[in-house]
């Protein structure tokens, strides 16, 4: 049924309520729709995985393979490209679990430094990088306005605030900082976010649940732990909630845990995963969206007083258009029918359609899933989400990964098998979506148990490619080589008043007769960070109007910027300062 605001927001309180009583996960049972007929357009986008020939051999460790006894083997993790060297070119992080009986070998976080001719070195010991344990998210940021981008990582008990040195490596600077836990958390989504925009990145961090291994019941021992008659790890339903933090940079290397004074610390109940920050409503000020699992979800709308407000139902995000929750995971924000606004993608549960938001611009958003055809596909556990432009056409386009946390199912129920292709959503420019998978490449089409995954032109050529995380295998880098003679621009900025790292600023792109939103993000997709630089197809167009604005306030506009290059733009500049190193240096 379609519900009205008014009755969406009495049904929900209903529907939170009887979800309580259901099985470990939100699942809605979703019918899919039917396709439409194939548009017969050629789709220019080809993925190939090339993680192999690009040195990405190492496996990512999460949990058991064929088992899981406890969520927390289920979750997985995310990935970054960021340049951590600053020379032009997009370096990997890769972030890995453990296992519940101790660490295998080669369980570690990992950095690899892109070596401009396609492959990737490992430099994961000299950058001080090297970690084991039950990691979850990363965002980028440059918390120190120093010209060198910093990491935060979260995990199940400690969370980590690496410094860059600026000479390849990174320092472990958590207690410092001042973030430290008191007791043991399962950090999950986290974001940098200058939400009092005094040029300094702040962070906010989402948290899953409240995990003891030692109070968790087994596999199959209520009704929490199993799924369609089969006995699986416990929860999140039936698990005591996580909560979430807001610190404040105090601008001397160390934060401040102001959640009390922000209101985040009145958020309660629900399962927090991914965090993106953007301005949703457009008053220039970061609100906060957090997909959550299998609980509403949260939208926190930045009161421009150092509070936040949380609006997530009344604003049409936080439940299905039917009122029900879901098992929100990841989340893409893009413009995916150009209209200037910045739109929401965000990936669920099997027999659930993803849901696909459109924002009005004053940060109301209504569910567009089956109007846009989105809703023609419900078969696989969702993750890592993006609304970007794969072909170059000018349309934003949507991926999404997909893989079980339930390994063990498929022997009983082969119709959930444990391993899932990609999922190309292309856009057709007239509102609609087709789905595609083989049609996409062999890189989409390729059968993984996937989580997080980051965008990014890791070899420059104009495009954009994938990284994903594969459970218990080595990730996939999806290469992406377009055909057809599509555009393209992309453009890394640099704050000057703003943070350095520009995270927050919006650029407007108007091309021909299109005009198209994006904002630089500290974390997206599922618990990722993709290529700060923000990417423009422009199709047929030789050019680009931009309009910036700048976290700082400041409005400013770049006439006639020519595609085919990325160009690197100054806070205060007016004008593109040069082009970005596009060719391996002898």
């Amino acid at each position: 049924m379609k519900l009205t605001r008014r009755s969406f927001l009495n049904y929900s309180l209903g529907a939170v309520a009887v979800g309580k009583f259901g099985q470990g996960v939100a699942t809605r049972t979703t019918k899919a729709e039917p396709r439409l007929a194939p548009s017969g357009k050629p789709f220019h986008a080809r993925f190939t995985d090339v993680a192999k020939e690009a040195g990405l051999v190492l496996p990512i460790v999460y949990g058991e393979v064929d088992h899981k006894d406890y969520i927390l083997e289920t979750v997985g993790c995310g990935c970054a490209f960021f340049d951590y060297d600053n020379d032009g070119w997009m370096d990997i992080f890769l972030l890995s679990g453990t296992s519940m009986s101790g660490p295998p070998p080669g369980a570690s976080n990992r950095l690899y430094k892109n070596n401009r001719d396609g492959t990737f070195s490992d430099v994961t010991e000299k950058s001080g990088l090297s970690f084991t344990g039950w990691a979850s998210g990363v965002c980028v940021g440059d918390y120190n306005n120093d010209g060198w981008e910093d990491l935060f990582c979260t995990f199940y008990g400690q969370n980590k605030l690496y410094r860059n040195n600026g000479d390849g490596t990174f320092t472990d600077v958590t207690k410092s900082a001042g973030l430290e836990n008191a007791k043991t958390r399962w950090g999950a989504g986290c974001t940098f976010v200058d939400y009092n925009r005094d040029g300094l990145l702040d962070l906010f961090v989402s948290n899953y649940l409240q995990f003891d291994p030692a109070h968790i019941p087994k596999p199959g021992q209520n009704s929490y732990c199993n799924w369609k008659g089969v006995p699986v790890n416990c929860g999140p339903r039936g698990l005591p909630a996580g909560f979430h933090s807001l610190y404040r940079n105090n601008g001397d290397g160390t934060f401040a845990d102001v959640s009390a004074q922000a209101g985040i610390d009145k958020l309660h109940g629900s399962y927090g995963m991914t965090v993106v920050a953007a301005d949703f409503d457009e008053d220039g000020w970061p609100d906060i969206f957090v997909a959550c699992d299998s609980t509403p979800s949260f939208l926190l709308m930045n009161q421009r007083n150092g509070t936040f407000r949380e609006e997530g139902i009344i604003r049409g995000v936080a439940l299905s258009d039917d009122g029900m929750e879901q098992a929100g995971m990841g989340v893409g924000v893009g413009d995916y029918d150009l209209d200037g606004h910045l739109d929401l993608f965000k990936t669920h549960f099997t027999e659930d359609t993803a849901g696909l938001f459109h924002n009005d611009g004053k940060g109301d958003f209504e569910s567009v899933t089956m109007a846009t055809h989105v809703g023609t596909e419900n078969r696989y556990i969702c993750w890592g989400a993006g609304i970007v432009d794969l072909d170059n056409d000018g349309y934003p386009d949507l991926f999404m990964t997909a893989g079980s946390v339930y390994p063990e199912v498929e022997k009983t129920l082969p119709q959930y098998p444990d391993k899932n292709p990609r999922i190309v959503f292309r856009n057709l420019g007239n509102g609609n979506f087709e789905e595609l998978i083989e049609e996409a490449g062999p890189g989409v089409a390729a059968l993984h148990c996937s989580r997080g995954c980051a965008f990014g032109d890791f070899d420059n050529d104009g495009d954009v490619d994938i990284l994903i995380v594969n459970m218990n295998e080595p990730p996939s880098l999806l290469r992406n080589d377009i055909s057809g003679n599509n555009h393209w621009l992309k453009i890394k900025l640099i704050g000057t008043k703003s943070n350095r790292s520009a995270i927050g600023a919006r650029v407007l792109a108007r091309y021909g007769k299109k005009i198209q939103a994006q904002e630089v993000l500290s974390q997206s997709s599922f618990y990722s960070a993709s290529d700060p630089r923000l990417h423009f197809g422009l199709g047929a167009e030789t050019s680009a109007d931009l309009e910036i604005r700048w976290p700082s306030g400041l409005h400013e506009r770049v006439k006639a910027v020519k595609a085919n290059q990325i160009v690197v733009i100054k806070e205060g500049s007016g004008a593109p300062a040069g082009n970005a190193p596009l060719k391996k240096e002898n």
